[in-house]
Formats: structure tokens, C-alpha cells, sequence
């Protein structure tokens, strides 16, 4: 026998027999007779999507004496040692199955149904809701009890991600991401068997519950393999279900969705603490923890990484936008776009003329912010690669990180004159066109640049490269990145 809060499962022979308790818990009531059966009944309609032949139906027992048959739902059951929470834990190679779990999910993800009130729950508003209602619990939780540290930094790191972010969640919805999923996968309840998984016990309790974004349905899974100290599974489900349900999620949204579901399991930890279950309270501080770093990582980000032609400012941002899994816009490639001729074609002219001249300049950069606005509201992380000479374009970046919720970091590349002249000098002809003329003439032009922080580049790449990720990703390494590709080991 296996006991939850609301339910008595009974494992005879192959067969496994679940009772609803007649209980009203405020969220679920099964007090009455007639709401245990709907909720049998419905219990096994929706777990068929994910384990048809788990599901055997309904069935009764009765005692002696006319009472009222007691419905309780009949299982097939499962084995023990196939459970994939167990598989993880005893360190066996999972991969194949958490590609089976991911294509499964993903094509029941494509035939669920798709409703006005299944789309109202993937919005911004209605994410940022449950989010809320999670931190006034734990509040509640906080005066009778010792909660974990941090929460004010997960509130504020919510908050503001979803304030810039609601084009974001209005194109998941367009794109009918919103799904009616599991909504409660857990790797105890997943059984990777040799003719394919079956996924038990989804959420049947609340629909709302159930509605949801697609990722976030993956991410509980994603998240759960990381509390079992694998989160190079974790990242291996989440990039396998991204191939198979053709989701091109930004990375925070991945990081957001498994942060959040951190948070949910951490409030369920707390109040299993307060009812004296042991290891509770080290569960609530790991999770909430695991929140902070998947939140941190999930902060978009625009920064600039400016200097004079040969301080190899395009390089290093190059190299941080590949690091950091961020969209590189360089003003370079830009100009000539809007152009309209091909980025390697020469416009080269004297400085201030031309391609060059002030009004070319400033519609490329007005063009410039205007891309990575757009961008930052989908929830990508941008680097911007230019000069950033003047000061009132910096100011203008600043409004945009400032509108966009954005974390904004400035990086100023230098190097001695005589480096840049001999990098110049040596200089294919390429997306930049300037020359030796014109990174002086810019020299003795050059606004002060306070704010940003100076980066020796006249040395290894990286070097400065580890430079600007202190600067970067100030709380040092960040959780295993959930974005494709994610390359399999050998």
C-alpha cells in the first residue's frame, strides 16, 4: 500500500487499485460519492493520452449489506525498477529513454486541444499570477517557520522578467504553444519500459493547472532531473523535446519555465516541512536555490561591446554572443543592409562621408537599437557590436535596456595605438571598411566612456572574453545552458 494526501493505492499481483480519500482539502474536494467517481473517471480519460494501456478503467468493491459501490481506478502495474527517477539514480544511461519521453510528449503536446481558456492560462498575466500566489504562500509559510534565503532576489528576478517579456507569451499563444499537458511530471511517475515510456498521474484536479505552455509542461521534468543531480539529462529531455515539438524557445523562457517549477516543488517542500516530513527543509533550500541560479541565467541581457576600428570589439563579441547562446547585431553588417549592398562589398570612404556620414550613422543605430528592442521583448539576449563613440547612442541603448527589463552591460575594447595600427595594416578587406585614417580621425572624436568597463584586448581572446563574463554573469557559472544543439557524448 502506497498513501498520498488524497488517495490509497493497493499493489495486488499485476495490478495496482487507487481510491480516491473523501476528503475536502480547499483545492479538491472528494467528499461526496458523486465526486469521487467524476474524479476516477476523469483521472483515467486524461492519463490515457500518455499510458493507454496503464489505464484499465473504473472498477468497484462493496461490502456486504447494500452500501454504495466505492469507485477507485484500476491500473496495470508498473515495475518498480523500471521507474525512471530510479534509473537516474543508480546512474544508468537514460538518454534513449528520455528521447522516447520527449517524442512522446511532444505528439501528445500537438494533439491536445487548443480552447480560448487553454490559451488564457499561457499568458503573460496569467504565468505572473501563479507566480504571486506562490510567493504570498510562501510568506504565509515565512511566519510560522524558518524559509529559505534568497526569495526577495527570486521575487524581484520574476517580476522583472515578465514585465519586458509580454510580446514573448502574446507569440507562444499565437504560435498555440499553450497545450493541455501532464502538468505534473515527475520522474517517479515515469516508467521507461522496452516497447516505449508510460507517464502516470497527471494533474486532474484543477484543468487551469493543467493548461499550459508546452515548455513549461517539459520543464517540470527538466527540473525534477536536475534535483536528482542530473542536469546533463535535464538539458538533453529539454533540447529532445524542442527538436520533436519544433519550439524555438528562447533560452531564458527555458530557464524561467524550470525556475519557476524549482519554485513550486520548493513551497511544496516547506509545507511538507511544517507537517515535520523529514529532509524537507534541505529539499526547500536546494530548490529554492536552483530557482535562483535557472532565474539569473534566464535574465535577459543587452551589451555593448564598442571601441575604435582595431580594438577587436568584433571579435570578443563574437566570441561572448557563441559563449552565452546571445543574438550578435553588429552595426557593420547593418549599414551595409540598409543599403541595400552585400556585407563584404567595399564602401569605404573618408571618415564622415558616404556610408559613414552623420545621418547614415545615426539611422544605423537607430535601426541598430530598434532590432535589439524587438528581440529583448522575445526574451533573447543581445550583443551589440559598435564603435559606441558617442554619447548620446549610449544613452539610447541605456533607454532600451532600461524599457526592456533588460540587464545592461557596457564593454569598452583598448588597446595601444601601435596595436591598432598594425592590425589595420594588416586588414583583409571585409564588413569593416575602416583604415588607419579613419580609427584616428574617431581617436581624437572619441567621447568619454565612464560607465563601461575597459577590456585589454591586445592579448589572448580569452583572456578578455573572461573578462567581460565577470562582468557578464556576475554570480559566476551558470547552470548546463537548455539549448539546442546540445551535443551527445561519444
Amino acid at each position: 500500500m502506497r498513501e498520498t494526501h488524497t488517495a490509497v493505492v493497493l499493489f495486488v499481483g499485476d495490478r495496482a487499485y487507487k481510491l480516491k480519500k473523501p476528503v475536502d482539502l480547499g483545492f479538491l474536494d472528494y467528499s461526496s460519492l458523486e465526486a469521487r467517481w467524476a474524479a476516477c473517471e476523469k483521472e483515467v480519460a486524461l492519463n490515457r493520452r500518455f499510458a493507454p494501456d496503464a489505464y484499465l478503467g473504473v472498477g468497484t468493491f462493496q461490502a456486504p449489506g447494500g452500501e454504495e459501490a466505492e469507485p477507485l481506478v484500476v491500473m496495470r502495474r508498473m515495475p518498480a525498477d523500471r521507474r525512471l527517477s530510479r534509473l537516474v539514480r543508480e546512474g544508468e544511461d537514460v538518454r534513449d529513454d528520455l528521447r522516447s519521453i520527449a517524442r512522446l510528449l511532444a505528439t501528445r503536446h500537438a494533439e491536445a486541444r487548443r480552447t480560448p481558456q487553454v490559451d488564457a492560462e499561457g499568458t503573460r498575466d496569467a504565468l505572473a499570477s501563479r507566480w504571486e500566489a506562490s510567493f504570498a504562500q510562501v510568506r504565509a509559510l515565512a511566519e510560522e517557520m524558518p524559509v529559505p534565503d534568497g526569495l526577495e532576489e527570486v521575487e524581484e528576478r520574476v517580476r522583472r522578467y515578465l514585465a519586458g517579456r509580454d510580446p514573448l507569451f502574446v507569440a507562444r499563444v499565437e504560435q498555440q504553444r499553450i497545450v493541455d499537458g501532464h502538468g505534473d511530471l515527475l520522474a517517479e511517475d515515469v516508467f521507461c519500459l522496452d516497447d516505449g515510456p508510460r507517464i502516470l498521474d497527471c494533474l486532474e484536479f484543477d484543468d487551469r493547472l493543467r493548461y499550459v505552455d508546452g515548455l513549461d509542461d517539459a520543464a517540470f521534468l527538466a527540473m525534477d532531473l536536475e534535483a536528482l543531480d542530473a542536469p546533463e539529462s535535464a538539458a538533453f529531455f529539454l533540447a529532445r523535446y524542442g527538436e520533436f515539438s519544433g519550439d524555438p524557445a528562447p533560452v531564458s523562457l527555458r530557464h524561467h519555465y524550470v525556475a519557476y517549477r524549482a519554485f513550486v516543488r520548493a513551497k511544496v517542500s516547506l509545507i511538507q516541512a511544517r507537517q515535520g516530513a523529514p529532509g524537507a527543509e534541505v529539499a526547500a533550500r536546494r530548490l529554492t536555490s536552483m530557482t535562483r541560479r535557472h532565474l539569473r541565467t534566464s535574465a535577459v541581457g543587452l551589451t555593448l561591446v564598442g571601441g575604435l576600428p582595431g580594438s577587436g570589439k568584433s571579435t570578443l563579441a563574437g566570441a561572448l554572443a557563441d559563449r552565452l547562446g546571445m543574438t550578435l547585431l553588429s552595426s557593420d553588417r547593418l549599414r551595409k543592409e540598409l543599403a541595400d549592398i552585400p556585407a563584404e562589398q567595399s564602401a569605404a570612404a573618408p571618415f564622415g562621408e558616404g556610408l559613414y556620414s552623420p545621418a547614415w550613422t545615426a539611422k544605423t543605430y537607430a535601426a541598430l537599437l530598434e532590432r535589439a528592442a524587438a528581440l529583448l521583448s522575445r526574451g533573447e539576449s543581445v550583443v551589440l557590436d559598435a564603435t559606441w563613440s558617442d554619447a548620446e547612442q549610449r544613452e539610447a541603448a541605456r533607454r532600451v535596456a532600461e524599457r526592456g527589463s533588460a540587464d545592461l552591460v557596457e564593454l569598452h575594447c583598448q588597446v595601444p595605438e601601435a596595436v591598432t595600427r598594425a592590425r589595420l595594416a594588416g586588414r583583409d578587406a571585409g564588413v569593416s571598411d575602416a583604415d588607419l585614417g579613419v580609427a584616428l580621425a574617431m581617436a581624437e572624436r572619441e567621447a568619454v566612456w565612464a560607465e563601461a568597463l575597459p577590456v585589454d584586448t591586445d592579448g589572448p581572446l580569452e583572456r578578455a572574453v573572461t573578462v567581460a563574463l565577470a562582468a557578464m554573469r556576475p554570480h559566476g557559472a551558470d547552470p548546463l545552458l537548455f539549448r539546442p544543439p546540445y551535443m551527445e557524448p561519444d
